[in-house]
């Protein structure tokens, strides 16, 4: 697509490429180097029109759409444009793997996926800006900003849709390490548990167990290793998520009265606080399995993502003579 005027009205006919997308990314994607705000502020507006009519931020649109971008404005160059700072940082975000379709890489803990919220960008907008030349960047799914490990990106629509057709019929592998507080005893534990997502009156999203209105929800959990003569007692799992629910694996400990190593939103503030006095300054829960078929090829493919150097220094710094696997 040609260079976007920014001083008049554009009108732009939605390709294959932009088809099923949400009309906020469509115009991240197309209205490089412009903040989020303001994209977001035009949509509230009516200044953006699809087939001449309004329509809000998580519109779809359809190929042959006609979208209407009024006149923008970009960061100015004094200030050093949002383009350049993420193209810096995007850099810096390991590649597990890349294709013609699909990119697979390992997500630093406290990067957001995407931007919002008073992020002024996420791992996807810094992508794209590393990326100026590709027509199609977008996350085949979540993590959330302190969980580290594989994610994917698909780069076609295509691979996006396969993807997302595997995660609907649970035919992703997805993996979690996490170390917990108390005396975990079970080799495998398969836990089933409803879920609500509500929001706080301070506008934070929770999740909670709610067998009345809550959605189904399976994480398998296997012991790794255990450190119970330690003071408070720990242990490692592996956390095999069978549904993908919001904060599924936290939710699910904490309920069990194991909570996750640094969670500040689920887990115990008080041992957080001794957690961080011992060198552990972020949510031990990372993603380091996932498996899936390749979306357009069908070939199995698994990727694992070594824990990040802060997680496994900690786990170092315990007593190695106390650590039992998974026979312990």
């Amino acid at each position: 697509m040609n260079e976007l005027s920014k001083d008049s009205v554009n009108w732009l006919t939605v390709g294959d490429d932009g088809a099923g997308q949400r009309v906020d990314n469509f115009l991240t994607r197309m209205l490089k180097g412009v903040p989020k705000s303001h994209i977001y502020r035009i949509l509230r507006s009516g200044e953006v029109r699809v087939n001449k009519g309004r329509v809000g931020p998580d519109a779809r649109l359809a190929v042959g759409d006609v979208v209407r971008v009024p006149p923008v404005r970009t960061a100015t160059p004094a200030m050093s444009t949002p383009s350049a700072v993420h193209a810096r940082a995007g850099a810096r975000i390991p590649i597990l793997f890349e294709d013609d379709v699909l990119v697979v890489v390992d997500k630093p803990a406290g990067l957001a996926v995407h931007g919002g919220s008073g992020i002024a960008a996420g791992l996807i907008e810094q992508m794209r800006a590393a990326r100026p030349d590709a027509r199609f960047l977008e996350l085949v799914h979540r993590l959330d900003r302190d969980t580290s490990g594989v994610m994917l990106v698909a780069r076609k629509r295509v691979a996006l849709v396969a993807l997302h057709a595997q995660l609907r019929d649970a035919a992703f592998d997805k993996r979690y390490l996490a170390l917990v507080r108390g005396r975990w005893r079970d080799p495998m534990r398969r836990v089933r548990l409803a879920l609500h997502k509500f929001t706080t009156i301070e506008g934070e999203r929770r999740v909670r167990v709610d067998d009345e209105g809550g959605q189904e929800s399976e994480t398998i959990f296997r012991r790794q290793a255990t450190w119970f003569d330690r003071d408070p007692p720990l242990a490692l799992l592996e956390a095999e998520l069978k549904t993908g629910r919001t904060h599924q694996i936290r939710v699910h400990l904490t309920h069990l009265g194991f909570p996750l190593a640094g969670d500040d939103k689920y887990g115990d503030f008080a041992w957080n606080k001794v957690l961080a006095k011992q060198g552990l300054k972020r949510m031990f829960l990372h993603a380091h399995r996932l498996a899936f078929e390749h979306p357009t090829s069908g070939e199995a493919m698994a990727f694992e993502a070594p824990l990040p150097g802060e997680l496994a220094h900690f786990l170092q710094r315990l007593d190695p003579l106390s650590a039992k696997g998974t026979d312990g």
